[in-house]
């Protein structure tokens, strides 16, 4: 493999996609084939959200099941994925020059943001995955600053991921009702989000509250929010950008997935 790898963000969605073959999941198989096939991952999900940050440093990595009510088929999935000590300490390096500490930490994992989407992005779960967590006390530019921190492992053959979702709002979703028609505000900040990253103009994007009230329905918390920003800071000016996965989901669950890079090597 040579060149630089994308950087994608991934809109997850409900976990139920890791079991289902639908439009999402099967566009999402496609990014699998059309990518250059990375030497690890590291990937940062909406779902490890915490006081400080972390790395996973371990050569096993287990695959968490961080969610309820769901049945008993999506809790017997396994992605067992091997872990990369040496990537994950590549990331503490890169965080040290912004002066951050990212603690080595051995007892999480692989959380469904992460598994969820690769089991069919990556199906064979044989390419290293690594996790990073994201500092809950942190705002917007601290994350947008890491990911600008993290763009040179895309040169390293590390495909740089975030899971997420650009309009998260569990309040409104239409759960067990489908199809249901999305939100006005929905659909005007997803809008407003992609003309901004087509644009390249991502202060708004890393200062959200600022796009006033649709931002404060789709992003009622930030923690599906802040992945896109460490995919934002990971690209580049000459970076090609495209929407590869599309949809507004329950309502007011964005699919988008956005990918920073060219398709194929």
């Amino acid at each position: 493999m040579s060149g630089r790898m994308p950087t994608i963000f991934f809109g997850h969605g409900n976990p139920m996609n890791a079991l289902l073959v639908n439009d999402y999941t099967r566009r999402w198989s496609a990014i699998g084939a059309n990518i250059p096939r990375p030497r690890a991952i590291l990937s940062v999900s909406a779902h490890w959200y915490k006081a400080g940050s972390g790395v996973t440093m371990q050569t096993r990595p287990r695959t968490i099941h961080d969610f309820g009510g769901f049945p008993p088929e999506l809790f017997a999935i396994q992605y067992p994925a091997p872990g990369d000590p040496a990537l994950a300490k590549r990331v503490v390096q890169l965080a040290a020059t912004l002066d951050v500490d990212v603690a080595e930490d051995t007892s999480w994992g692989l959380d469904h943001g992460t598994w969820a989407v690769l089991c069919h992005v990556f199906p064979g779960a044989d390419i290293p995955v690594v996790q990073l967590a994201i500092d809950e006390t942190k705002p917007g530019s601290f994350h947008y600053v890491f990911g600008t921190a993290l763009r040179p492992l895309r040169d390293e053959g590390v495909l740089v991921m975030g899971s997420g979702d650009i309009v998260h709002n569990l309040h409104t979703y239409a759960w067990g009702r489908r199809p249901v028609e999305p939100y006005d505000w929905a659909v005007r900040f997803e809008a407003r989000a992609r003309q901004l990253m087509i644009a390249r103009d991502h202060r708004p994007l890393v200062d959200y509250e600022s796009l006033g009230s649709d931002a404060m329905l789709s992003v009622p918390t930030p923690d599906h929010y802040f992945p896109l920003l460490y995919v934002l800071g990971a690209s580049a000016g000459t970076d090609s950008i495209t929407f590869p996965v599309e949809g507004i989901d329950g309502g007011s669950v964005s699919m988008l997935t956005v990918q920073f890079g060219e398709a194929v090597a």
